[in-house]
């Protein structure tokens, strides 16, 4: 058994299909079946059930696989140990960014990150938070730059800032209101975002909503991007509370400040606790402060809203899993 068989059969789970697998790996399609066959007779276990389509991995398959990302994960961190030791900015590194923070920072950060480490190549993904643990833990990604605490055991939080959230209100609906007060008639015109549970869990906090249910909608929406819920409160369709780099180039009136205490989300640096290249990640850290307007840097928390414990993230969680 090999580090690049283990490697071939982790390109199938993710695949689950010879041909996409085999390009995505470097290697001929009849070289990759050969290899599965090679390992599979070595072990005396069928890993993947080919009479499938897509293929799955079998029971044993799918522990072998799991072993198989651990062992891969911790072979990685090797090689980032002695980069770090050398305290070389160089490699790859794979990042995967909440969708409700991606468009108002990776742009900047991108650019921090040229000047800082132009030797490093980086991989972005956007994902929402329960698929950035998911990746996270089977080694998918090396870092999540997302809300926290996570609540996970295995995992380790770089803190880089506290952002508040704010109201996005119609003008014709709240014309007087300089800060916004959340009202009880209001709760059923909240919006939410689809399939982004970490931000919807942190709405329930901020409002003191039950967290096994989100308001009842007067029509449905399956939406994931915050400029989509802005665009319908415009429209006059609800009112949305929002993070506050979402609004920072707004003009338009529609923005409000929160009743203190200041609802804010911690913003982190996730890694698993085997990731060894901790200069790295401090220099991620220093772009992306690099990249954040003034008011920002000087937050103090005044309430820390939380997600990872909410019941009804647990809950929408349970259908990835």
């Amino acid at each position: 058994m090999t580090l690049q068989q283990l490697k071939y059969i982790i390109a199938l789970d993710n695949h689950r299909h010879f041909a996409r697998a085999a390009e995505a790996s470097l290697i001929s399609q009849p070289g990759l079946t050969t290899q599965l066959k090679n390992l599979e007779e070595e072990i005396g276990i069928k890993i993947f059930d080919r009479s499938k389509v897509p293929m799955v991995p079998t029971k044993e398959g799918s522990e072998i696989i799991v072993r198989a990302r651990k062992v891969l994960r911790e072979s990685e961190s090797i090689r980032e140990f002695v980069i770090d030791r050398k305290n070389s900015l160089e490699g790859e590194i794979r990042i995967g960014v909440i969708s409700t923070l991606s468009p108002y920072l990776v742009p900047s950060f991108i650019m921090a990150m040229q000047r800082i480490a132009p030797k490093v190549k980086m991989i972005i993904t956007e994902r929402p938070t329960g698929l950035l643990i998911r990746d996270l833990e089977s080694g998918q990604i090396d870092v999540a730059l997302m809300a926290t605490p996570t609540g996970q055991s295995g995992l380790s939080e770089h803190s880089v800032f506290d952002e508040p959230f704010v109201a996005y209100l119609p003008n014709d609906q709240y014309p007087e209101e300089k800060v916004y007060t959340l009202k009880a008639e209001d709760k059923n015109r909240l919006l939410f975002l689809q399939y982004e549970f970490c931000y919807n869990a942190q709405l329930l906090d901020i409002c003191n909503l039950k967290d096994e249910a989100v308001p009842d909608e007067k029509f449905s929406y399956e939406i994931s991007s915050i400029e989509t819920l802005k665009n319908l409160v415009r429209a006059g369709l609800g009112f949305a509370i929002i993070p506050q780099l979402s609004v920072q180039h707004e003009t338009d009136g529609f923005v409000r400040p929160l009743q203190k205490p200041t609802p804010v989300r911690q913003i982190s640096l996730v890694t698993t606790d085997t990731f060894s290249r901790q200069l790295l990640v401090e220099k991620m850290q220093q772009a992306i402060l690099d990249c954040l307007p003034e008011e920002l840097k000087l937050i103090s928390a005044d309430r820390k809203i939380r997600w990872n414990d909410s019941p009804y993230f647990a809950k929408k969680m349970e259908q990835f899993q």
